[in-house]
């Protein structure tokens, strides 16, 4: 810490206000003209426009406060570590508390906005609770900030506001960088299929696999060791993989009860069909394992090249058919009959082969190009912690 800094407790110099949402029984509550801010509406560094509007009578009936624009708002609960300014004067809900500075000219507000920026991480880490985490008005009053001169506090603003609008647009090449390359593999992809349905014969899913079942429905033995057990959520939706890292085991026993049909193998592939419906993996190694009832097995015929059979699973055309008669409100869910009767092409394994050689060697570059923007992502955001951790630790 610099010579001439102090560090004093956020509550001894800004006020900490809460908010609340006025009672949703009372539509008329919610036809007003006055902003009134959830976490939904912390998508960008300034709210300048919220889902709802309240009335001034809306925020006499309730513990809401409207919170002066040009301030910056934190989330304490859900969203927790959040933290933007508002455009215009705003309401809040008991999810956001507004941090208000009692003498604006002695701590200015993007000093607040910048310094909140970089104790995310420990916000976050403070945070408590079963269902929801969140952390106590108590412990944001605690929070030590450190306050240098004021012509500091205005040179260290100056420099992150300079130096984040820089990265910003960094960051924004990066992601319309790796937008066009997904966009480019999801384009080829497509017009492989859409030629495929054109030029051949219309034929089931069912016809293309020796077998298409589900994993078990009961819940399984767990064991300290054995055979992985895999569940929906190791499958990874981003690289459409499985990961291992985090799976129960069961016994040797129950797995070897298991029908042939239901122990995946080299070339078989899954294919998610509740919640997270659609995402198909395809087996490249001969590792046992089995599944849940929420994946599905596709083993393919002999004459059903696997990796064709991974495209076609994840073309557009399938997926379209998947979610038009995909069932259930809370979890949608792709029935085994559904998925059996998907109408595909029907395309003579040369060609299969062919195909799906241009589809592997564009997917790995991808891959390979997606993991280089993922790092210079990566990269910037810890180029912004950096700035942020020298800024309020003197180092700038």
């Amino acid at each position: 810490m610099k010579k001439g800094w102090e560090i004093k407790r956020l509550g001894d110099v800004c006020r900490v206000v809460g908010g609340g949402t006025p009672p949703k029984n009372n539509p008329a509550y919610y036809a007003g003209d006055i902003p009134w801010a959830t976490v939904r509406d912390m998508r960008s560094e300034v709210i300048t426009e919220t889902e709802f509007r309240i009335t001034k009578d809306a925020v006499k009936q309730s513990s809401t406060n409207v919170i002066p624009k040009d301030n910056v708002v934190i989330a304490t609960r859900v969203g927790l570590g959040k933290v933007c300014l508002l455009a215009q004067d705003t309401a809040i809900n008991q999810d956001l508390r507004g941090i208000l500075p009692i003498d604006s000219s002695v701590l200015l507000v993007r000093f607040l906005f910048w310094w909140f920026k970089s104790i995310t991480d420990t916000i976050t880490a403070a945070g408590k609770g079963a269902t929801v985490q969140g952390v106590t008005l108590p412990f944001i009053k605690s929070l030590p900030i450190p306050l240098p001169p004021l012509p500091e506090k205005k040179r260290i603003v100056g420099i992150l506001d300079e130096a984040f609008e820089g990265i910003a647009v960094a960051e924004a090449n990066a992601e319309k960088n790796l937008q066009n390359t997904r966009e480019l593999f999801e384009s080829h992809l497509n017009a492989v299929f859409e030629e495929a349905w054109q030029q051949s014969d219309k034929v089931t899913l069912s016809d293309l696999a020796t077998d298409i079942t589900d994993g078990d429905h009961q819940p399984p033995p767990k064991a300290l060791s054995g055979v992985p057990f895999i569940t929906i959520g190791n499958i990874v939706k981003a690289t459409r993989r499985i990961d291992f890292t985090d799976t129960f085991m069961v016994p040797d026993d129950y797995y070897n009860t298991l029908r042939p049909y239901k122990k995946p193998k080299l070339g078989d592939v899954l294919y998610t069909v509740t919640g997270s419906y659609g995402i198909p993996v395809m087996i490249t190694e001969d590792v046992r394992f089995c599944f849940q009832r929420h994946i599905a097995l596709v083993r393919p015929k002999p004459d059903i090249h696997s990796s064709w059979l991974y495209f076609l699973l994840l073309s557009p055309q399938v997926f379209r058919q998947a979610h038009e008669g995909a069932t259930g409100t809370a979890q949608k869910t792709v029935s085994l009959r559904l998925l059996r009767n998907i109408v595909v092409p029907k395309v003579p394994l040369r060609q299969q082969k062919k195909a799906s050689l241009k589809l592997e060697t564009l997917a790995a570059e991808t891959h390979r190009l997606e993991s280089l923007y993922q790092q210079k992502l990566d990269a910037l955001d810890a180029l912004k912690k950096s700035f942020l951790h020298q800024a309020f630790s003197g180092g700038l």
